[in-house]
Formats: structure tokens, C-alpha cells, sequence
């Protein structure tokens, strides 16, 4: 919700805390109905409150970004970053420092890997047993395996990936300020879509997708879990068709004349002309959604005809159903954090790997079989990763604790070089030594994929001029970027 105290009206306040297609339609309809206040009067030096598309700040290389976010902090050391020495040492105590968060569960005792590596394709990426489906991408992947937050935390994590300042709420996330600076490429569809779990929201909720300061235009739009995935999308059957027509015209004619009477100041009830939007979306949205109009061998590309992937996979289907029809950023998310394995790593970790592996992957070969992976960033990542050390004791209930001095994350398509694998941690993978990316880097990169400075970029709130990377040390990863 926005801080600035001008903002706090009952219309601000109704369409922060929608978090939907609601506040989504409030803001577009009232923009198109010419209800907003004057930005250039409220908001200096803020973008036009419209979702119409705007230019960047040079040639981009991607126009939509998919986010497969892995809350809880998958173990790098057990699916990209393998570490021979900690192999050799695996029982052992450490040597180095280490930062606990269960401290009466510390040991310092290393725990070399239980599963096998593979060099995999043309780049000879190493990927894990455990991700089978994600190592046949291999040469279309950038891992990255030099993160570092410095922040073993979850939340304080999260919040730095999201939005730019470790630990600090009320900030608008990467997607917001990506729809801000660059507007949308459809007008049926929002142009941030969040696609939820059947098993609950992420650790965090709601900020992991809030546009803060900003106006709530540009925060992401929630799709349910299951179906119906939007809620009352048809008019019931009595009102359907010329009957629906009929009354938004009668509607529209009575909104007219009471703005006519109190211009500008006409009740909130009066002005929200979400019917407009929502009319539009009765057919868009539910084609965009309905995966059973793909053909059978792409459902089960996706593992739609497994229980264990069915869910995830169906959600990876529709954020690329919903790229190819113009939204501009979807984040996927798990419910919890499910990498978050402090203990019976052996069975949890195979686990949530077999959930995800395979529909990861579909979504990065479904995109480039269409054409689409060239344009659409993907990015595969937790906040954190996982101690060299275990947690509790070496046997079957053994686990590993937060590290966020060192982990990995991949990229794929939207302009990234495939086949690459950049960065390194020390020979156990407990720290980032060689070409360290911190969060900031990654959004400024990111950023930068889609044409736009990171420094040049800026929203008017608090007083003064924010940016997503708000005063920090940032730099976009060069060595990243695909130079043909």
C-alpha cells in the first residue's frame, strides 16, 4: 500500500488491498475514463498512469520475463555447483567461519553431496542426478553460481531479489517496476500475472508481488490456484450477451450524468467502470488459461499427465500461454518454501526437484520450438542457498542450513548467452570467490535486457525520486549478455 499520505483516499485503499484483476481494472478503466488525477500534479517526473506501451531507454533484447521462483533456497552444492573436495572432506570439520541460523542444530562437519554429477550438451554444463529434465537444457542455460546476498535470512532475501533493499517492505517488486517502464503489450489481459500454489502462498505473501509506493496499476494480478483460476469472469446466464450490453449502456449513461453533475468528484461506486475491463477479459482470459486446447504431446511435455508434475507443469504451460498473448511478467511461485531443507534433505530435495525439474524445462524448450525463448527471459533461482556443513547429524535426517554468502541461479533466452556457466564459489561452496552477482546486479541486468538504465529509471514518491536499486552499488553483468 502507498505510504504517501496523498494517496490515502477510500480509492487508494480499496485498490492497493484488491491484489487482483479488481485493482487492475480500477486503476486502467479509471485512467481511461479520465478520473485520475493529473499525474503530472500528484506524481512529477512519474510515467503517465497508463498501461499503454512505452518506449525504453535503448533497444532491448527481452519484451517478457517468466519467473520460476524456488522460495526456501535450493542446495547449489546438490543441483548445479558440484564440489569434489567436499566430497573428500564429507565428514570432516570445516575450517572457515560459518553463520548459523539453528544454532542447536550447527555442526561443522562437511556434508559432501549424496547424488552424481554430469558434464551435459555442447557446454559441458554440470547438473545434477537429481534435475534430469533441466540438464537436457543445458546448452540454452546461463548459470550464474556466484550469488550472494550476504543475508542468510529468508525474508530479507526475498526482499532484496524483489525489491532491490534487503529487508525493507512497502517497495515495488522487479515486475512492477518492469510494467512501469515499459507499459503493456495487451489490452485484454493484465500486465503482471502472478500464478499461485494449491498448497498456499509463498513465505512472504503479497509483497512478493506489491508495486509499494507505486500506484496499485502496476502491481501483479493474482490468478487462483484452481479453477475457476479468476473468479466471476461470466455474467450470470440471465444477464449474458445483449442483456449484459444493454445494462453497462444504461450504467454508462447514469455515471455520465452524475459526473456531469460533480465532476471529478463523483463516488467511488460511481466511477469504477470495471465492467469495460472485465467484459474484455470474459474471453480473453479464459482462452489464455485453457490448456486443454494445446495438443496432447505438448500436456505431457509439460507432465500434465503425472500427478507429481501436474500442477507445476500446467502453471509453466500458462505463463507461456500468457507471454505469447502479450503480459509482460508472470512469476510462478511454490506454496511455503519447499527448498528450505533443514533436515531429511535425502527425501526432501528429490522431492520437490521431481515436482519442478520436468516442467522447467518443458517451458524453456516449449518457448524456443515457438520462437518466443529469444524475446522471454526465464530465471530459475531461490533467495538463498545452502551451508556446505550439515545440519543436525550425518545420517538419513541429516539437512543443510541458509547460505547466502554463495549460490546459483539460472537464466535462459531473453538475451542472456546460452551454454554458459559464469562465477564460482570456494572449493566446499560455502562463498561466491570469482565474479560475485548480488541481487542489485541481477535486476540491473535484468533491467537492462529490456532496454531500460537502471539509473534512468525512477518513480516520484516519499519526496523524492526512487529507483529500483535505490542509491546501491549495481552493475549490469555484461559478461551475461549474448553479443549477437
Amino acid at each position: 500500500m502507498s505510504t504517501d499520505p496523498r494517496y490515502a483516499t477510500r480509492r487508494s485503499f480499496l485498490a492497493d488491498t484488491a491484489f487482483g484483476v479488481g485493482a487492475v481494472a480500477l486503476a486502467h478503466l479509471l485512467h481511461e475514463e479520465k478520473l485520475l488525477a493529473d499525474p503530472s500534479k500528484v506524481m512529477p517526473d512519474n510515467h503517465p498512469l497508463t498501461l499503454e506501451p512505452r518506449a525504453p531507454h535503448f533497444a532491448p533484447r527481452a519484451n517478457a520475463m517468466i519467473s520460476l521462483f524456488m522460495h526456501g533456497g535450493p542446495s547449489h552444492v546438490d543441483l548445479f555447483d558440484p564440489k569434489p573436495e567436499l566430497t573428500r572432506k564429507h565428514g570432516t570439520d570445516y575450517e572457515g567461519e560459518v553463520g548459523f541460523s539453528f544454532v542447536n542444530r550447527a555442526s561443522k562437519k562437511l556434508f559432501g553431496s549424496p547424488w552424481k554429477f554430469k558434464k551435459h550438451g555442447e557446454s559441458g554444463a554440470d547438473v545434477s542426478e537429481l534435475l534430469p529434465e533441466i540438464a537436457t537444457c543445458a546448452d540454452d542455460l546461463c548459470i550464474i553460481r556466484s550469488m550472494h546476498t550476504g543475508h542468510n535470512g529468508h525474508e530479507v532475501s526475498i526482499r532484496f531479489f524483489h525489491g532491490g533493499i534487503p529487508a525493507q517492505t512497502g517497495r515495488p517488486t522487479l515486475g512492477s517496476w518492469l510494467v512501469y517502464g515499459l507499459g503493456s503489450e495487451s489490452r485484454e489481459l493484465p500486465a503482471y500475472m502472478v500464478l499461485s500454489d494449491p498448497g498456499g502462498p509463498p513465505v512472504d505473501g503479497p509483497l512478493n508481488w506489491s508495486s509499494g509506493f507505486m500506484a496499485p496499476l502496476y502491481q501483479g494480478t493474482v490468478l487462483r490456484p484452481d479453477e475457476p483460476r479468476i473468479l466471476n469472469l461470466d455474467a450470470p446466464p440471465r444477464l449474458k450477451g445483449a442483456a449484459q450490453g444493454r445494462n453497462l449502456a444504461f450504467l454508462d449513461r447514469l455515471n455520465r450524468a452524475h459526473l456531469e453533475r460533480h465532476p471529478g468528484e463523483a463516488d467511488l461506486e460511481s466511477r469504477i467502470r470495471s465492467f469495460e475491463l472485465a467484459a474484455r477479459m470474459q474471453t480473453a482470459a479464459k482462452e489464455a488459461l485453457d490448456v486443454s486446447q494445446e495438443p496432447k504431446h505438448v500436456r505431457e511435455m509439460y507432465g500434465l499427465d503425472d500427478d507429481a508434475t501436474r500442477d507445476y507443469g500446467t502453471r509453466c504451460l500458462i505463463a507461456r500461454r500468457l507471454v505469447e498473448r502479450g503480459v509482460r511478467f508472470v512469476q510462478i511461485f511454490l506454496g511455503g518454501q519447499p527448498w528450505d531443507t533443514h533436515g531429511g534433505i535425502k527425501t526432501a530435495l528429490p522431492a520437490i526437484c521431481r515436482r519442478t525439474d520436468k516442467p522447467s524445462a518443458a517451458l524453456v524448450k516449449d518457448l524456443k520450438q515457438r520462437g518466443l525463448l529469444d524475446t522471454t527471459l526465464v530465471h530459475w533461482g531461490g533467495e538463498i542457498g545452502r551451508l556446505p556443513v550439515v545440519e543436525g547429524a550425518l545420517d538419513d535426517g541429516a539437512g543443510r542450513d541458509h547460505n547466502g554468502q554463495g549460490f546459483t541461479i539460472w537464466m535462459a533466452g531473453g538475451g542472456v548467452k546460452p551454454g554458459m556457466t559464469f562465477g564460482a564459489t570456494d572449493e566446499v561452496g560455502h562463498r561466491a570467490v570469482e565474479d560475485v552477482v548480488t541481487p542489485n546486479d541481477f535486476q540491473a541486468t535484468v533491467l537492462n535486457l529490456f532496454g531500460l538504465d537502471h539509473e534512468k529509471l525512477a518513480y516520484q514518491a516519499g519526496g523524492r525520486s526512487q529507483r529500483l536499486i535505490d542509491g546501491r552499488a549495481a552493475r549490469v553483468v555484461k559478461e551475461l549478455l549474448h553479443t549477437s
